[in-house]
């Protein structure tokens, strides 16, 4: 059974940063395309961040240079590490694989 547990997530200043977790069981993450996704408050689900099986990672043009996309093999792990936090990337953030999704792990950026 596949099973994606999110955590890291809080209240931080805009400009602080987060480190977002994601322990997966019942398949390898190495092996997979995996995602990062948020909603935000009223939005719909937007496509964050993804890492292929053979390590090239993309990012939407909004995060680029401040998200880090990445792996753990040996702890089955992906993470997102978030910097330079802005406001508009409040959200519930979610790893996904295929059509399985985390509960997800909110992230508030606010002074």
């Amino acid at each position: 059974e596949v099973q994606l547990v999110e955590s890291g997530g809080g209240l931080v200043q805009p400009g602080g940063s987060l480190r977002l977790s994601c322990a997966a069981s019942g398949f390898t993450v190495s092996y997979n395309e995996m995602s990062w996704v948020r909603q935000a408050p009223g939005q719909g689900l937007e496509w964050v961040s993804g890492i292929s099986s053979g390590g090239i990672t993309t990012y939407v043009d909004s995060v680029k240079g401040r998200f880090t996309i990445s792996r753990d093999n040996a702890k089955n792990t992906l993470y997102l590490q978030m910097s330079r936090l802005k406001p508009e990337d409040t959200a519930v953030y979610y790893c996904a694989v295929g059509s399985h999704r985390g509960q997800g792990t909110q992230v508030t950026v606010s002074s």
